[in-house]
């Protein structure tokens, strides 16, 4: 492509006049490249996708049916705007039932969301200003940074290591950063850590914060996908309220990535001022999809039967892998699976291959096994699997983990 006068004129942001010239190879642009070159390499074999970061399966039947009524009236045609107040009303119920946290006003405390994501990049304009300091995970969702650096914030990363229980390390923070921080970011339970908060470091975190003139920002995409007890929301905590807000979607509860659909919940003043932006930034969700969101929250049944079948496959995946000499174990919640990357693999005729990243591995997995993964070598060398594998039914399921079990099966990793 020549170049023209148009180089010139891309802003800062994304690269100015060097937009588009960049060489570099992204990471999920590596893994889609590796997943080609294996399949014809390989005419006809079946790539074990455990890279993948959403539900295998469609939203339920009943949704989808909730979705049609809803599109057939005539009233929900037009622009939704910031929202009607069925979906405010049914997060405030599923916050109290589901969550644990009572008296969320619905019309100051709560609004929709064209998902997580769009509430991610929208929320940095509310709060940002060039110099302005944000506090993110690493390895995490980088959008809230991403944005935040447009509008010409900083960030700083947190790393989150095994030895800390997969948080972040509060007090590791400079006090030069400290100083100009506005925002601290949270995932819990955690992509692609899979790890979950606990109350204590909650208490912990409203404490920094209040300390710290902080507002906490707690991304709850895979809250209510636990394998044991409640789902731990960051607003249970006493004074959560007062410093942060919280972001809960229906993508991977319910099955709904594509409908992008959620809401943002937790302090008025934040939900207001995100209100004010978003009412510049889009029109709203339609408000069928809200409808039928408004449905999955009345009905945590659903997230029920989800997160026993991610279960199911999580206790299988552990096993097979621990066979194969990784020291995995099961996460409380998400459907990611953590694993520290091998050091080498033996092969049965005494071979050795080694790899010195997370990437590296995941190459040799996707090309020499059809098994596709995420690597993360942002704190460490570590594997993200996903249990999101597609199966037709759990007896197809059973046959997708024999499958790994025996491709795995004549190599032992050593660490």
């Amino acid at each position: 492509m020549s170049d023209t006068y148009l180089q010139n004129l891309f802003a800062d942001r994304i690269g100015g006049s060097q937009y588009g010239k960049s060489t570099a190879i992204y990471k999920f642009e590596k893994i889609k490249r590796a997943k080609r070159a294996a399949l014809a390499a390989n005419p006809g074999a079946e790539i074990i996708d455990m890279g993948v970061g959403e539900p295998d399966e469609m939203a339920f039947p009943e949704v989808i049916d909730q979705l049609h009524l809803a599109a057939l009236k005539p009233e929900n045609r037009g622009y939704a705007d910031n929202g009607d107040s069925k979906l405010k009303q049914a997060a405030a119920r599923y916050m109290e039932k589901v969550c644990g946290v009572a008296g969320i006003n619905p019309e100051t405390e709560v609004m929709h969301s064209i998902g997580s994501k769009a509430a991610l990049s929208i929320l940095p304009a509310v709060l940002i200003n060039p110099g302005d300091y944000v506090l993110m995970t690493t390895p995490g969702y980088p959008v809230f940074g991403t944005h935040s650096k447009y509008y010409g914030g900083l960030v700083h990363n947190l790393p989150l290591t095994e030895a800390n229980g997969f948080l972040p390390d509060l007090g590791s923070i400079p006090p030069e950063v400290l100083s100009r921080a506005k925002v601290l970011v949270l995932n819990y339970p955690n992509n692609p850590t899979g790890a979950s908060a606990t109350a204590a470091f909650f208490a912990e975190v409203v404490a920094f914060a209040k300390k710290n003139h902080l507002v906490v920002i707690h991304d709850a995409a895979y809250a209510a996908l636990v394998f044991e007890g409640k789902p731990l929301s960051f607003l249970a905590t006493p004074g959560a309220k007062d410093v942060g807000l919280e972001l809960h979607s229906t993508s991977k509860t319910f099955n709904m990535t594509g409908w992008r659909c959620g809401f943002v919940v937790g302090n008025e003043l934040l939900v207001k001022a995100y209100g004010d932006v978003k009412d510049n930034t889009d029109s709203g969700q339609f408000l069928a999809i809200q409808h039928a969101s408004t449905y999955c929250f009345d009905h945590p049944e659903i997230t029920e039967k989800i997160s026993a079948k991610y279960s199911r496959r999580m206790d299988a995946l552990v096993a097979l892998l621990n066979k194969a000499g990784f020291n995995a174990r099961k996460p409380k919640g998400s459907f990611f699976l953590y694993v520290k990357s091998p050091a080498a693999a033996v092969k049965a005729d005494g071979s050795r291959v080694i790899f010195k990243s997370g990437e590296d591995i995941s190459q040799w997995l996707i090309t020499e096994k059809l098994i596709s993964t995420v690597p993360w070598d942002d704190a460490g060398a570590y594997l993200r699997f996903s249990v999101t594998f597609v199966a037709r039914d759990a007896l197809d399921e059973q046959r997708v983990l024999a499958e790994i079990a025996r491709r795995l099966g004549d190599v032992r990793f050593e660490f």
